[in-house]
């Protein structure tokens, strides 16, 4: 299993701990995170969506596996999910820019 990555640990352990403030600001400021479709952009509509849809349904992540993926910067991790709304195993793909997190994109399983 590759090293996890600052800006995906901090993705976890934000969620984890309830700190939406560390959760936004693993992100580039114009970041984005893409969930099954429903694309949240920026500062703000990261923070709405983890409102509604992460620290908002009170997320626990737990890391299964993390692979580098062939292009620079980006992983696959796949992140048991437990909380209020999804409750599963997910594969997460990360782009990371600068020590943030440039993008998200949660995948079907």
């Amino acid at each position: 299993m590759a090293l996890v990555p600052a800006p995906i640990s901090a993705f976890i352990d934000a969620t984890n701990a309830g700190d939406s403030d560390a959760f936004v600001a693993a992100f580039t400021e114009d970041g984005s995170l893409d969930d099954w479709g429903r694309v949240a952009r920026g500062h703000v509509g990261i923070r709405q969506w983890d409102r509604t849809d992460n620290i908002g349904k009170q997320s626990h992540f737990e890391l299964v596996d993390i692979a580098q993926e062939a292009a620079p910067e980006t992983y696959l991790v796949h992140l048991a999910v437990s909380g209020d709304g999804f409750n599963g195993t997910s594969p997460f793909r990360f782009s990371l820019r600068d020590g943030l997190i440039q993008s998200v994109v949660i995948l079907p399983e």
